[in-house]
C-alpha cells in the first residue's frame, strides 16, 4: 500500500486528537506544539522528524517506523513503542514525560534519555546497550531481563536494577545510586 509522503514541512499547533492524523511517510519533518493525545499513528514512518513541545500521550503506535526522530519537551505517557516497527528503529528524548510508557523488547542500542521523566516504565528484555541516561527519574521503571551493558545511568535517580537478572556489564553508576543496585538483598544501606 502506498502512503502520501511529506518532506521537510512544519506542522505547528494543529489538533489530531479529535480528527484522523494522516497515514503518511514523514521525512524531515517537525511537528510543534501539536497535539496528538490519542491519535491513530499506526502505519506512519517518521524518518529525521522532529516532535517539540507535543502531547503525543496514548497514541496508537502500531507498525509505526520511527527512524532517527527527536522529542523535545514533548509529552508521552502511556505510549507503546514495543508496537512500533523494529527496521531502524532509533529515537532521542529529551526533556520528555515518558511516564507508564512501554520499551519491552524494543532495541535501542545508543538509545539517549535526557531529563526525562521515566517513571514505572517499562525496559523489560529491551536491548539498551551503550544506552544513556541522563538525570533521569526512573522510580518504579521496570528493569527485568534487560540488556544494560555500557550503558550510563551515573546521572539517573530512583531506580531499582537487580544485577543478578539483568546484564549490566561495564554499565556506569554513581556510588550515590548503589541502593538501586543492591534492594534486592534486602539490605540497609546508612
Amino acid at each position: 500500500m502506498s502512503y502520501p509522503i511529506f518532506e521537510d514541512q512544519v506542522f505547528e499547533k494543529l489538533d489530531f486528537s479529535s480528527k484522523a492524523f494522516p497515514t503518511a511517510e514523514y521525512e524531515g519533518c517537525e511537528f510543534k506544539n501539536c497535539n496528538l493525545t490519542g491519535a491513530d499513528l499506526s502505519n506512519c514512518q517518521f524518518t529525521d522528524c522532529s516532535f517539540s513541545s507535543c502531547n503525543i500521550s496514548n497514541a496508537k503506535l502500531v507498525n509505526t517506523a520511527f527512524r532517527e526522530v527527536q522529542f523535545n519537551d514533548c509529552k508521552l505517557l502511556g505510549l507503546r513503542f514495543d508496537d512500533c516497527n523494529d527496521f531502524l528503529f532509533a529515537a532521542k528524548f529529551t526533556n520528555c514525560n515518558l511516564h507508564l510508557s512501554s520499551f519491552y523488547q524494543r532495541k535501542m542500542r545508543q538509545a539517549k534519555f535526557s531529563y526525562c521523566d521515566l517513571q514505572e516504565t517499562d525496559f523489560s528484555m529491551a536491548e539498551l546497550i551503550q544506552a544513556t541516561f541522563d538525570n533521569c527519574n526512573l522510580a518504579g521503571a521496570v528493569f527485568d531481563a534487560t540488556n544494560l551493558e555500557k550503558a550510563d545511568l551515573r546521572t539517573s535517580f530512583q531506580f531499582t536494577i537487580n544485577p543478578t537478572t539483568n546484564k549490566i556489564k561495564k554499565a556506569r553508576f554513581s556510588k550515590d545510586s548503589l541502593e538501586g543496585l543492591l534492594s534486592h538483598l534486602d539490605i540497609i544501606i546508612e
